[in-house]
């Protein structure tokens, strides 16, 4: 459906923009882009790899536009946005990331849509990769880059092209666009507050379950085990409500272990990554491949073999006996899961977390500082920049200062300190040898490379 067609991605440098892209293009579509980090001067490798890859890349200036084109951009994007702008007057059609996504989906023979508040990547990723190692040659769409497909050549790798029967994509619930997709199997790792209200999220994700051949549903839970398909349901989890059920979860330096238990099978797994809400991401894993038909046995082989996803508490390294990591968590279900893992072993945490945004910490402001002070051990330590702000219209009214005062007064020992480099210097003061320093937060891509600069300076 895309050879011959000709696409405009408007911010091709996106964790959801970019595999889309690669996706498109390996089915022969012409595909040219703009970014404004590659006009600001960030995130310089990744845009030279695309080059390398073939597409074109412009000035978000409206200079690359062209007849002939589909504009493909965020909802979010302004109309007086330049490209948008130049496309407009030329009477281009236009689609958001998420049209052209499930447009892809709904038309491969089956469509496995992972959807959720936390762990839809890594799920994704865990999905794509057994069915890979099964011979099924999905075509996987993630929103981070997958550890197990990334080399030196594809350092970039957060979409697998393969075939176009079986196509594997997480879906976002948070712009209503989980709407668009008719799954075959629909995967729900979780529901909480993140962009909308539960009520919101509850019909959303009732509606995505309801369309699908079989539901793999959360069932320890509670927001997520009341969502049913008929009969069509394959529950997982470590309770009695669990059909997939794991038990026996120990953490372990490098990783995790647990029993899964499936009908009148028992089955050990070994995960190099850790904390136990990998271990329930692997549950729900294996149970969508079970849908497909998978042998849990070979599903468990596959996952011992599964390298994690970038930024996903992914070990940058060490240096004076200070380890530094690079993670995800920028909602309030994401740094519970990752302060859980933390605490599972020894160790100060020294915290740097910067705001995704002033909208979504207008949104969750409270329920992330709940979160932090709930999370933090007593020597543990936040330090908070400001929100990530790269230009638009946006109400800035609330910003850090909140979240810290809101984490102070459930008892976090946490500071605000307005620029990523005073945190830094900060952090680096305060490390000691057994410390990890975790840099938390999303949408912005130089967070990996603040987490290495931290790194070389502890040498």
């Amino acid at each position: 459906m895309t050879e011959t067609k000709s696409y405009f991605f408007c911010g091709i440098g996106g964790s959801g923009m970019l595999p889309l892209a690669m996706i498109v293009a390996a089915r022969g579509a012409r595909v040219a882009g703009s970014d404004r980090s590659r006009d600001q001067g960030r995130s310089p490798d990744k845009f030279a790899w695309l080059e390398r890859q073939g597409v074109a890349l412009f000035a978000q200036d409206g200079s690359g536009i062209a007849a002939g084109q589909t504009l493909v951009a965020s909802a979010a994007v302004e109309d007086s946005v330049p490209d948008v702008a130049a496309a407009s007057a030329l009477g281009l059609p236009r689609q958001t990331r998420a049209e052209l996504n499930a447009a892809l989906f709904n038309a491969a023979a089956q469509g496995v849509g992972i959807g959720g508040t936390s762990g839809k990547s890594t799920v994704t990723a865990m999905i794509g990769w057994i069915l890979d190692c099964a011979g099924r040659n999905p075509t996987v769409m993630n929103g981070a880059v997958m550890r197990n497909y990334a080399t030196s050549y594809a350092p970039f790798a957060s979409a697998r092209v393969g075939g176009d029967t079986l196509y594997v994509s997480e879906v976002d619930e948070s712009d209503g666009s989980i709407a668009l997709y008719r799954p075959g199997v629909a995967v729900v790792t979780n529901i909480s507050l993140d962009h909308k209200s539960l009520a919101e999220l509850h019909a959303l994700f009732g509606d995505f379950v309801a369309k699908a051949r079989i539901a793999i549903v959360n069932a320890d839970d509670p927001e997520s085990a009341v969502l049913f398909n008929g009969d069509n349901n394959l529950r997982f989890g470590f309770g009695e409500g669990a059909a997939m059920r794991g038990s026996d979860f120990v953490a372990e330096p490098d990783g995790c272990r647990f029993t899964v238990s499936f009908m009148a099978t028992r089955h050990d797994v070994r995960l190099k990554m850790p904390g136990r809400h990998n271990a329930m991401n692997a549950l729900a894993a294996i149970a969508a491949a079970r849908a497909l038909n998978i042998p849990v046995a070979q599903s468990v082989a596959a996952l011992a073999d599964f390298a994690g996803l970038a930024r996903r508490y992914e070990v940058l390294g060490q240096a004076g006996g200070v380890t530094v990591i690079d993670d995800f968590a920028h909602n309030p279900d994401k740094v519970a899961a990752t302060l859980a893992a933390v605490a599972e072993l020894p160790g100060r945490a020294l915290l740097f977390f910067q705001p995704h945004g002033y909208g979504p910490l207008r949104q969750m402001g409270k329920e992330l500082a709940a979160s932090f002070a709930a999370g933090m051990r007593a020597d543990d330590k936040l330090f908070v920049c400001d929100p990530v702000y790269f230009g638009g219209t946006v109400d800035r009214s609330i910003g850090s200062e909140a979240l810290v005062a809101e984490t102070q007064a459930g008892g976090g020992d946490a500071v605000h300190l307005t620029t990523r480099a005073n945190c830094g210097a900060a952090i680096l003061d305060e490390a000691k040898p057994g410390d990890r320093i975790l840099i938390l937060g999303a949408r912005d891509d130089t967070l990996t490379e603040f987490g290495h600069e931290l790194l070389g300076k502890l040498a």
